[in-house]
């Protein structure tokens, strides 16, 4: 436990010296700023040094992750040419690594997606991460960084997701659609996201209207009345999931509350951070949507996965509306409860690591163990 708490303080400590507000916005609407001054310089340095934090801890880690070792057997059926459920792009990688470093060398293979998804998700924080403090705050805090250190496909489209938005958001929708596909060499699930990116950038533009609310409330009911149709689908894509422990028609509360909290925010900050911004429409109705899947999908197995793909983006939302709200009272408020209330979640995260369902700790590495 004490490796990730160094680690966050640590990379909140490099963060505090990042003032990234001008060349995020630069990148989220797709203007360049010219030259690399001062403070640039120094964003760039301690960026590359939050990256090399986060990376060391999680291409040096053995037996950290509650799939590690599936992960390290299937590596073994990939080379033996044997049938797996992991899509081509991973396959393709994890059969390559062996031929060239030997069979059942699995630590340079966690190692290089480790490099990868830290790499995509530091970038992606840089580039949208108009106070970036607060959002590498969030990536922290929120588990999603130490839950990265599991599910090495899963987190790997997480990352990319999260880079790709900014396409979305420009409405550089050949670019987006691109990264999209990529990824889903890795994890087709991601797929999902091209049409459901698509359409919130779209509401960006429109008012909140009763037809909106209208197609809202039919999803909603479609979900509620519709689940056989959907599951269906879904295991058209994943028939391995149907009837087990994935399929377990759970929800959770974690999720669904942190979720509402968020919007809460939101709509009290919406005049002065949202309503104007673009970026910021896009992660509120991102919200939403992770919202509903959260509340009403318990019929989707794997549920809190798809409410990730929407979910990730609270770490923007909610240091986007304290970084933009004016009123200085309420902003103190408010940065200060939500501060604390992350701090609680993540001792509360750290606490629960240890469950066997989840084995984030204890840490442990190949250097010195």
């Amino acid at each position: 436990m004490a490796v990730y708490i160094i680690l966050t303080i640590a990379v909140l400590v490099l963060a505090s010296y990042i003032k990234n507000s001008e060349y995020a916005s630069g990148q989220i609407y797709g203007y360049r700023k010219g030259g690399v001054d001062r403070q640039q310089a120094i964003n760039i340095a301690a960026s590359i040094g939050i990256y090399l934090l986060l990376m060391g801890v999680s291409a040096c880690r053995i037996a950290v992750g509650n799939d590690y070792w599936v992960y390290r057997e299937n590596f073994k059926l990939i080379y033996m040419g044997r049938d797996v459920a992991s899509e081509p792009g991973f396959n393709f990688i994890v059969y390559w690594m062996q031929k060239l470093l030997g069979y059942n060398n699995y630590l340079p293979i966690f190692a290089l997606f480790s490099i990868i998804t830290v790499a995509f998700m530091v970038k992606a924080v840089y580039d949208q991460g108009e106070w970036y403090w607060g959002v590498i705050f969030l990536l922290m805090t929120n588990g999603y960084y130490f839950q990265s250190l599991n599910t090495v496909r899963y987190y790997l489209v997480i990352s990319m997701v999260m880079y790709a938005a900014k396409f979305a958001i420009r409405k550089e929708f050949g670019k987006f659609t691109t990264w999209i596909l990529v990824a889903a060499l890795f994890h087709k699930s991601v797929l999902l996201v091209i049409p459901c990116y698509i359409v919130l950038r779209l509401l960006c533009d429109v008012k909140i209207n009763k037809w909106v609310i209208a197609a809202g409330s039919a999803v909603i009911l479609s979900m509620i009345f519709l689940q056989d149709f959907y599951r269906s689908i879904i295991f058209q894509f994943y028939p391995y999931y149907e009837d087990t422990a994935f399929d377990n028609g759970q929800v959770s509360v974690i999720n669904i509350l942190r979720c509402l909290c968020c919007l809460i925010l939101a709509l009290i900050c919406y005049k002065d951070a949202i309503k104007e911004r673009t970026h910021m429409q896009f992660y509120f109705w991102a919200n939403i949507v992770g919202l509903i899947i959260n509340t009403f999908g318990s019929f989707i197995p794997e549920v809190t996965r798809i409410g990730n793909y929407f979910c990730i983006f609270q770490i923007f939302l909610v240091s986007g509306c304290l970084y933009h709200l004016k009123n200085g009272l309420w902003k103190t408020i408010l940065t200060i409860g939500t501060l604390s209330a992350f701090s609680i979640y993540f001792a509360f995260f750290l606490k629960t690591a240890y469950n066997v369902d989840i084995r984030l700790l204890p840490y442990l590495n190949w250097i010195f163990n």
